[in-house]
């Protein structure tokens, strides 16, 4: 985890403010951010309700089915996880109860489809028996992103080279960095085959121990490079290079079989009809391609329980249907929010990028957080914001459009937390790379919930004993009643968000002068303003 986050985390006490007169509520383990003002309206009217209805067995039923494929765009497992979210959706009533819309949109593929079947890396060495390094030979092997998608099947065997340089025909280069340069290389040099061993730099097991050096980083190559490829761990690049520098001569036998397909790209949508503004949506959505369970087996599966948990509650007349509709996408990341945008008739009122719902503290190091939508605190970082290792996006001041969504999910975050008797969650300044960058370039207020610093992020360690169905189900239903107090917006929520607002601005200003920016208090204080506006402007019972 980020270093100035965490010292953030252990030095804040609870900030959540108590009801003056009523019993002190549960505490809150921590949130690095402004307060939130007390109360029981906003996302509050919902919390309670679908924590009670989340199923947290069907919720990991969900992810355990996704986590048994290797899930890319349109491929076998991508198609079989939209038909078993599908086959859920409308058991709970979507597709056939009066106000629960069920439907899937087909897009053409650029590409085809890819999936893989198997694959092995053996160690060949002239004094010993073959020894296999890394394999896998079904849809669930701890192995398989050994394969970075569109890699091309393959039956190879050669010397074992560790610079381009050193590269001759038929050689096979391995490299503790990423494939993208190697691959161009190694391609012109006639090599055979290029294995990587490349890590993002926060995957480093935060425990201490060396379990980082057994991940592969899952990744994509393109096409047209057309070169056989593998990734190995930090531990096998590690061996290879120590016989290679002791003159053993290793060589390697590699094999992978995949399968290409041209068919379309699938993106499933479910929408819960609103009651009174149905053309307006609030839009959640949820990615399926990615091998890990956390990223996003967990984000599908906790999507898809939410939503059926919703559609329950509402058909059993135990929730209102909101004025604004709800809708649940489930498909390829960042496309899926494009190919909506693009055949939707609705009008996009806000949108949440449910991405990395349930990932356990104690196993990958990482905490619920909320990215917000770009504000003063991405354009000028002051305390207790901070980046997360992602890195902070490029932005401009066109792009600070004042909008309460991220207030509305903060309020929702405390409003769990408070509910289950303290939670750990926390959140930072907008930074990119999801479903919430499509939105925002619609000028579609939109936001991401995710867990973050995850150090089994995009490698094989990202499978299902990572994930906490508990921290599953608190995330969904903060994402579930944000998107409802949002689609639901009430004047007598504004009360309490304008009061969590005012304290916002408090903490922005404070920090702004500490820090001698007047000009950052200024922005602060037109973004608080205009933040206010268009809480005022969401209701949905105006006088």
């Amino acid at each position: 985890m980020n270093a100035a986050l965490l010292l953030l985390l252990a030095a804040l006490p609870t900030l959540l403010p108590q009801e003056p007169a009523a019993p002190a509520p549960p505490a809150v383990d921590s949130q690095a951010g402004p307060r939130v003002a007390a109360g029981t309206s906003g996302p509050a009217r919902f919390v309670g309700g679908l924590l009670d209805a989340f199923d947290r067995d069907a919720a990991m039923e969900v992810v355990t089915f996704a986590d048994g494929y290797y899930r890319a765009p349109a491929n076998e497992g991508y198609d079989a996880t939209l038909d078993h979210v599908r086959a859920r959706l409308a058991a709970a009533g979507f597709g056939a109860a009066e106000g629960f819309e069920l439907r899937v949109i087909e897009s053409r593929m650029t590409s085809p489809a890819w999936t893989p079947r198997a694959a092995s890396l053996d160690l060949l060495l002239a004094d010993a028996e073959p020894e296999r390094l890394h394999g896998f030979d079904a849809p669930g092997g701890v192995d398989r992103v050994m394969l970075p998608i569109n890699a091309p099947s393959a039956e190879v065997e050669g010397p074992l080279v560790f610079a381009v340089a050193d590269v001759v025909p038929g050689a096979v280069l391995v490299t503790d960095g990423g494939l993208g340069r190697a691959v161009r290389g190694a391609k012109r040099a006639g090599a055979a085959l290029v294995l990587s061993a490349g890590l993002n730099d926060f995957t480093v097991d935060p425990r201490g121990g060396e379990e980082h050096l057994d991940a592969i980083l899952f990744e994509t190559v393109s096409r047209r490079d057309a070169l056989p490829v593998g990734k190995i761990s930090p531990r096998t690049y590690a061996r290879l290079r120590a016989l290679h520098d002791e003159g053993r001569a290793p060589r390697v036998r590699f094999r992978a079989v995949v399968e290409f397909e041209e068919k379309p790209l699938r993106t499933l949508v479910a929408r819960v009809v609103g009651a009174t503004r149905p053309q307006e949506a609030v839009t959640v959505v949820a990615h399926v391609q990615e091998p890990g369970a956390g990223d996003n087996a967990s984000g599908v599966g906790g999507v898809c329980e939410a939503a059926c948990a919703l559609a329950r509650r509402v058909r059993a007349e135990e929730l209102p249907r909101p004025a604004r509709s709800v809708v649940f996408v489930f498909g390829d990341e960042m496309r899926q929010s494009s190919i909506w945008l693009e055949d939707t008739a609705l009008t996009p009122f806000a949108a949440i990028s449910a991405d990395m719902l349930g990932q356990a503290r104690d196993a990958t190091g990482a905490i619920c957080l909320l990215e917000r939508a770009p504000d003063p605190g991405a354009l000028d970082l002051l305390p207790p914001d901070a980046h997360t290792p992602w890195g902070a996006g490029r932005v401009g001041s066109d792009d600070l459009k004042p909008n309460g969504l991220a207030l509305v999910a903060r309020t929702a975050l405390a409003d769990v937390a408070r509910a289950t008797g303290g939670w750990t969650f926390s959140e930072n300044p907008w930074e990119g790379g999801s479903d919430h960058d499509v939105f925002l370039g619609r000028g579609v207020p939109a936001i991401l919930i995710w867990h973050f610093t995850d150090f089994t992020y995009h490698t094989g360690l990202d499978r299902l004993g990572r994930l906490d169905p508990e921290e599953l189900r608190r995330t969904s239903v903060g994402v579930l009643a944000t998107a409802l107090a949002v689609a639901d917006l009430r004047r007598a929520d504004l009360e309490r968000y304008l009061a969590s607002d005012a304290l916002e601005l408090e903490l922005r200003t404070a920090a702004a002068e500490t820090a001698a920016r007047p000009e950052v208090a200024e922005r602060w204080r037109a973004w608080s303003a205009g933040v206010g506006a268009w809480l005022r402007k969401s209701v949905v019972d105006p006088e």
